[in-house]
């Protein structure tokens, strides 16, 4: 199989609106709203990100820093990206966006489409913890319901199964493994997920000199973890005393 076929999580598109809008203008709304539906950023009654031109080229390493930039002035100009700056001071240039999704709604219609209702303003997941439009990251607001499920992520307990189950001594405090493990939680995995790729790996690493160093978690709970997840367990291994070798 190619390494270059759907390893990875893909970006998907509708080949409508790519038509209508343009390809990267359709590339680039689609990962806002992604965004957007995951954001806790509420201003003026709606769902907002931030995000530098870098941070989006390493969502999308195929375009360069003056591509992304086109793209966006394009978005804006044809009225389905918003721009603001809700940064405390003057001098944070922060560019944070929306979508405008009553103009979405007229594409739509424009294309004879149903149109959905979108769920925006009422999705319950964490912030994205984008990054600002320049230089400084804006002070995200803290909530008390972002502080409970920070506490909520079971760090120690996947750490201290990985351990148990590889024979090793990572440690639950490091704030590398913490951050792969933030970042497969806010996917939606949960600790029995974790266990279960430790559990697959393990059996199929273990006892490999080459491949047991990989038992490690920036391995294990990195991009490639919902791959790890969905891998069929190992069959039973045969060995020379399941045959009777004496018929």
């Amino acid at each position: 199989m190619s390494s270059l076929l759907v390893d990875e999580r893909p970006i998907l598109i509708l080949p409508s609106l790519a038509e209508k809008m343009g390809l990267n203008e359709a590339v680039l709304i689609q990962q806002i709203h992604y965004w957007l539906v995951k954001s806790r950023h509420i201003k003026e009654g709606r769902k907002w990100i931030y995000n530098t031109y870098k941070d989006w080229k390493k969502q999308m390493p195929f375009w360069s820093h003056a591509t992304i930039g086109r793209t966006i002035r394009s978005l804006e100009e044809m009225g389905f990206l918003i721009s603001a700056n809700f940064n405390a001071t003057k001098m944070d240039k922060t560019k944070w966006y929306t979508i405008d999704y009553k103009k979405l709604a007229e594409l739509e219609a424009s294309l004879g489409m149903e149109h959905r209702v979108y769920q925006v303003e009422e999705s319950n997941i964490t912030d994205c913890d984008l990054e600002d439009d320049n230089v400084q990251q804006p002070i995200p607001e803290t909530t008390t319901e972002t502080t409970t499920e920070k506490k909520d992520i079971p760090y120690a307990a996947v750490v201290e199964y990985l351990n148990s189950q590889t024979h090793s001594a990572y440690r639950t405090g490091s704030k590398k493994t913490k951050k792969l493990i933030r970042a497969r939680w806010l996917e939606g995995f949960r600790l029995e997920d974790f266990k279960k790729v430790i559990d697959l790996k393990a059996e199929e690493w273990l006892h490999d000199p080459y491949w047991r160093k990989f038992l490690r978690p920036e391995t294990l709970f990195g991009t490639r973890f919902e791959s790890y997840l969905n891998q069929k367990p190992l069959g039973k291994q045969l060995r020379e005393e399941d045959f009777n070798l004496d018929d």
